[in-house]
């Protein structure tokens, strides 16, 4: 089991996140901890306010999971302007809504206790505005095809985390590739792994359905 955890963490498909600068070693294989979810792509990835749940953002909406227990508690599911995918997931301040936004930019809230879709968003002023959104890249204009608003890299400390090709993730130092992570079991050439930095740990999915948690060293 993994230990029970207490600070705040919100995953952006782009997420920064500073911490004490560690060694070459960061978050080297193999993973300490896996959560399977259903089995699709994991896209985006959100630690609840409290630290004890897991919002998984995936090809197919998303997912709410026990993060002590792994155990999935609520499944959200998103079909706006032809896509599925929710590439941006979040809670709010203090747990008990989510948003999703899919590759349109189009928001739709959750209430975790009853799982259902909030009918308006006017009372939700902490969800990413239109202009906010935009800014990540997802707008009207996107195919439901395209990749290129999923998250291409992070930072923790002095390192530079990319993402690439098949998931595979590379940790950079002063212009230097220290190491990488790699997933041959990987179909998807064009899955592009979330990089999620919280507390001790790295966070990161894979495109058949696995949240995969590396100790950061």
């Amino acid at each position: 089991m993994i230990a029970r955890f207490s600070l705040t963490a919100v995953a952006l498909f782009v997420l920064v996140l500073l911490g004490n600068p560690v060694n070459a070693q960061l978050a080297e294989g193999p993973e300490a901890r896996t959560i399977r979810t259903t089995k699709a792509e994991v896209v985006a990835l959100a630690i609840s306010p409290k630290g004890d749940r897991l919002l998984v953002g995936l090809n197919k909406g998303a997912e709410l999971y026990d993060l002590e227990s792994g155990k999935k508690l609520v499944t959200f599911p998103y079909n706006e302007d032809g896509g599925t995918t929710a590439y941006y997931v979040a809670f709010n301040e203090n747990g008990e809504f989510v948003v999703l936004i899919g590759h349109s930019g189009k928001r739709v809230v959750y209430d975790v206790k009853t799982g259902k879709p909030e009918p308006s968003l006017i009372q939700h002023r902490w969800v990413p505005d239109p202009r906010a959104v935009k800014a990540m890249g997802l707008d009207m204009g996107n195919s439901a095809f395209d990749r290129f608003y999923q998250q291409a890299e992070a930072t923790h400390g002095d390192y530079t985390v990319r993402t690439g090709k098949h998931g595979s993730i590379e940790f950079v130092k002063e212009g230097q590739v220290t190491h990488k992570l790699e997933y041959p079991e990987s179909k998807d050439q064009h899955h592009r792994a979330p990089l999620l930095f919280w507390e001790e740990w790295f966070i990161t999915g894979t495109d058949d359905g696995r949240v995969l948690f590396y100790t950061l060293r």
